[in-house]
């Protein structure tokens, strides 16, 4: 059976409760229900397997510090998938300040041919790294993870209009981007 957001969001405020009560299981509960999702939106902003674990062990730590903090009128995972994406701009952030040799471009080995699906993802990854920061956050949030408009703004702190336009100039860049590729 498919949860609706309503029974999804009453879940968490009971186990946000829990464990403010002091049932540290609850924990567990949360870690289940987002773990792969807020991963899946790190790995999407930073193309890094071991950055995005990285932000979403941030992402929770921080959390359950702060747990006080949230206000249960309002979703737990656009709380928390706020946290991830602003975790993902910091590490953004600092890695404009270092190059290292892993910043090399995949060498593909000899006489190997990547499926057509891999290519394409291989493609669209690309070029979505090549996004701002911020014109990444919209378009993940909205095609990887599936937000409405205004969960969009929520999550980033910025008015519905700033998410339509930063959306249509990401697409805008991304579609040149991938047409330039394809040349």
């Amino acid at each position: 059976m498919v949860e609706t957001p309503a029974a999804a969001d009453e879940q968490d405020r009971a186990l946000v409760r829990r464990y403010l009560e002091g049932q540290r299981d609850a924990a567990g509960g949360l870690v289940d229900r987002y773990q792969k999702r807020l991963f899946n939106v790190a790995l999407r902003m930073l193309d890094n397997a071991q950055d995005a674990e990285d932000v979403t062990q941030t992402v929770f730590l921080n959390a359950f510090l702060k747990l006080r903090t949230y206000d249960p009128r309002y979703r737990f995972f656009s709380w928390v998938y706020r946290m991830t994406v602003n975790e993902a701009l910091n590490v953004l952030k600092r890695r404009k300040r270092t190059v290292t040799l892993e910043d090399e471009p995949d060498i593909p080995a000899p006489g190997a041919a990547p499926d057509r699906a891999t290519e394409v993802r291989d493609r669209v990854g690309k070029a979505l790294m090549g996004l701002k920061p911020d014109d990444r956050a919209v378009v993940v949030l909205r095609h990887f993870v599936s937000f409405s408009y205004v969960e969009i703004a929520g999550v980033l702190e910025i008015p519905v209009k700033t998410v339509k336009s930063r959306l249509f100039t990401a697409r805008e860049r991304l579609r040149l981007t991938l047409s330039e590729q394809a040349e």
